[in-house]
């Protein structure tokens, strides 16, 4: 037999043994009061995405001319810098008693 034709006890002395049930989060994974973690990343590129949805809408249905973009532009940017410290600077807080 070589070095490799047992791969079952290989694999359960290297890595544990094989489940095939699917991932189970445990109670660390879960907070106390059901909302999951604030990924501020994802919320600041919706932000900016929807904003930037938004100037195209108002363009593209002649409500704001072309020649208003150097001051629509940077709106977008604006709001998810916003967004952004807002959701750090209030996201994050977590109740010190547990």
């Amino acid at each position: 037999m070589t070095e490799h034709e047992n791969t079952e006890a290989f694999d359960a002395d290297a890595y544990g043994p094989r489940t095939t049930e699917p991932y189970a989060a445990d109670e660390s994974d879960q907070r106390p009061d059901g909302r999951h973690p604030l990924n501020v990343t994802h919320l600041v590129m919706g932000i900016a995405f929807l904003s930037f949805v938004g100037v195209w809408a108002l363009i593209s249905s002649d409500l704001v001319r072309i020649d208003d973009l150097r001051w629509l532009l940077p709106v977008p940017w604006v709001l998810a810098g916003l967004g952004g410290l807002l959701a750090t600077a209030f996201g994050t807080r977590r109740s010190s008693s547990g």
